[in-house]
């Protein structure tokens, strides 16, 4: 049997965050933070909506899902993010003592795991290269737009 709420259906919709991103000339990636089998979090990038270079779409999630949570951690929390984590947010993310990171695409340039390896809570579950191809295809789509 095919579990219908597994990591492949929430990249989905973190997917489906990206794409409006993508449709606001955000850099297309988004986040949802799921508990208990049930997202309570949704968000995509806004720093050029807001002006902020840290309003990621992670760090929209973190904030959004603390204040349901009422508390600052998510030790029974996943994140399912199209790209992988920047150090900025991987930081937040460990500090936030996040359960499990999912993320689509690596990025080599600017990915947490190029710089800070071990940024992460040391009991954080981390999964690469779900929807890998979807989420590289719609960041090299939007890259080749704006040059």
């Amino acid at each position: 049997m095919i579990e219908p709420f597994n990591d492949e259906y929430f990249m989905k919709k973190a997917f489906s965050e990206a794409l409006l991103a993508y449709d606001k000339g955000e850099v297309p990636v988004g986040a949802v933070i799921v508990s208990e089998g049930k997202i309570i979090a949704r968000a995509h990038n806004l720093t050029e909506t807001l002006n902020d270079v840290t309003a990621h779409a992670e760090m929209q999630a973190i904030t959004a899902a603390a204040n349901l949570m009422g508390g600052k951690y998510l030790n029974n929390c996943t994140l399912y993010v199209t790209l992988e984590p920047c150090t900025m947010c991987a930081g937040a993310l460990g500090w936030a003592q996040i359960k499990k990171v999912v993320f689509g695409a690596s990025d080599e340039k600017r990915g947490y795991r190029k710089f800070a390896k071990n940024v992460l809570h040391p009991k954080t579950e981390i999964v690469g290269g779900v929807l890998e191809i979807e989420c590289s295809e719609l960041m090299q789509d939007f890259f080749k737009q704006k040059r």
